[in-house]
């Protein structure tokens, strides 16, 4: 194994074979508000969830994905691995999230050349679409004739390209060896959702948005297959929602935690007290949904249309959100299931269902960390 310098010089954002490591890694998501970890055993027949935790940060620990309080977080993940169950974690070794807002993510499409030069053709799309010198990032790509072969021709390939600052990820991995851990593995967010909510195949391959509604943020995401191929983010989320009940009603936020989350959008009585309060922050919800849609049909048109719409993130449980979003979109939207992807038999995961939107990128993380993924370093 390479040292610890050398290994992060090197360290592959798509790919997912952890080195000659003998042990199951943990799946961490690092958010701007809440740390959580997934730990999954993989078996020959099943997967069972061993353990898992999530801890809340204060706000301005994390910001916008970037660690300004390190000695902070360093104790969060301690405590997090502490207090997680119903299984004490013996791995040491963890496969970690890099925040979405910080990532460059790109399909781009090359002549059909040699390995050597397609490396070469690479790196002159990254450093002509990416504001950083190449010594201030790191980058990675997969060719996806597997997976999209209806993308290319008998002339072109496509190509997914991932990149960001190394700043970030020499942040993150500081941190969590300051923890005590072993970094095996980086992934983007998108990465780790695209794979958890991953359709079953089919021909041609299922195209999705997945709306992630978080405490800080709502990310983009659509993708083919599970494959990621657009992303962008907004500042719109599940706690904007609760500010809005907060100041509107005169309630403490606590409170309008709790309103929110009894009564939410739903109104099947007209008796809910909540009735009408959240309409301008969900009207911006549906225009950024419409605006992801369009840009992708307009701009990219890699599939002829979305066929489906998947709510995720602790936003996603707002009652009333998913039927609302499709009276207004009129298309099928659904909440996102990330146990679709695992082999769970008639075990009940140990995490219960109303929270496991919450786990989404930690459980593909985790996954990623333990399946032999269809993403392989290329450098």
């Amino acid at each position: 194994m390479e040292n610890s310098k050398n290994k992060k010089q090197n360290m592959s954002f798509l790919q997912t074979n952890i080195f000659s490591s003998q042990r199951v890694p943990v799946g961490l998501d690092l958010s701007d508000l809440s740390l959580k970890l997934v730990w999954i055993s993989h078996g020959s027949k099943w997967d069972r969830i061993r353990s898992f935790s999530s801890i809340a940060l204060a706000p301005g620990v994390i910001v916008d994905g970037e660690i300004v309080q390190e000695e902070k977080v360093v104790e969060a993940i301690r405590k997090l691995f502490a207090q997680s169950g119903p299984e004490k974690i013996t791995s040491r070794q963890v496969f970690c999230s890099l925040p979405e807002m910080k990532v460059f993510l790109r399909v781009i499409m090359l002549p059909r050349i040699e390995k050597e030069e397609l490396a070469e053709a690479v790196k002159w799309e990254v450093e002509g679409n990416i504001p950083l010198s190449l010594d201030q990032i790191y980058y990675d790509y997969h060719i996806l004739d597997d997976e999209l072969a209806f993308l290319g021709n008998e002339k072109q390939q496509s190509v997914l390209v991932v990149a960001v600052a190394r700043t970030i990820v020499d942040q993150y991995v500081r941190v969590i060896e300051k923890a005590g851990l072993e970094v095996v593995g980086l992934e983007t967010e998108s990465l780790a959702q695209a794979r958890i909510f991953a359709p079953p195949p089919s021909d041609p391959p299922t195209t999705t948005l997945i709306v992630d509604l978080g405490d800080r943020r709502t990310s983009f995401l659509i993708s083919v297959g599970n494959v990621p191929l657009f992303t962008s983010s907004s500042h719109l989320s599940a706690q904007m929602f609760t500010d809005i009940l907060s100041k509107t009603l005169r309630v403490s936020f606590d409170e309008a935690e709790w309103l929110k989350r009894q009564y939410g959008i739903e109104n099947k009585s007209n008796d809910n007290p909540l009735q009408g309060l959240l309409d301008r922050a969900l009207n911006d919800v549906v225009s950024e949904i419409e605006r992801a849609m369009d840009f992708y049909n307009g701009s990219l048109n890699y599939t002829p249309s979305i066929d489906r719409i998947l709510l995720c993130g602790g936003g996603s449980n707002l009652l009333g959100l998913v039927p609302y979003l499709a009276q207004r979109l009129q298309r099928s939207v659904e909440k996102g299931d990330p146990w679709v992807t695992l082999r769970l038999g008639h075990k009940i995961p140990s995490i219960p269902f109303e929270e496991s939107s919450q786990f989404s990128t930690a459980l593909g993380l985790s996954l990623g960390g333990i399946n032999s993924s269809i993403y392989a370093s290329t450098n």
